[in-house]
């Protein structure tokens, strides 16, 4: 059976005990978190969240890119929220390579390349200050009073702010 067979098992069953249909769009604790999309962040947990308490934002990296600013737009005219969180995360995927490499050997496999950035970076705190400084200088977020930005160590679980 395929994993994506085993997830539609598991959601069959996650629907029969379903009983949040009745949230409300907006969520509750008007808080939108920008993360990695890394398999051992679990941001709910993580942070104490419930369903229908926050807007996450995943991506590789949890960087701020231009489809993080849309979505935190979006999430703050439309839907209410006012903080922002970004979290990035010890031993991350995104440290280690250059996005030159990268692009060359998928130029070579492909004949094609990337029309966007894919924002590999060599340092946390540097790549979260950089990710922080986009969200408060940027026009179009009306809320940038309270955007803060943390370090999730995968090896103990606790987050330590960027100060």
């Amino acid at each position: 059976m395929s994993e994506t067979n085993r997830l539609l098992e598991a959601n069959a069953s996650y629907a029969e005990r379903f009983d949040k249909g009745d949230l409300p769009t907006p969520p509750a604790k008007q808080v939108t978190i920008v993360t990695c999309m890394d398999a051992r962040l679990e941001t709910g947990r993580m942070l104490g969240l419930e369903e229908g308490d926050a807007h996450i934002i995943r991506n590789a990296g949890g960087i701020v890119t231009d489809d993080v600013l849309r979505s935190l737009v979006i999430s703050q005219y439309l839907l209410g929220t006012r903080e922002v969180v970004v979290i990035h995360h010890t031993r991350c995927g995104m440290l280690g390579f250059s996005d030159a490499d990268l692009s060359d050997r998928i130029v070579e496999e492909t004949g094609q390349r990337l029309p966007f950035a894919l924002g590999a970076f060599e340092n946390l705190e540097i790549s979260l200050h950089e990710s922080l400084e986009r969200i408060r200088s940027s026009p179009f977020v009306p809320h940038r009073d309270s955007v803060r930005g943390f370090i999730f160590d995968v090896d103990n679980g606790r987050l330590r702010e960027l100060t």
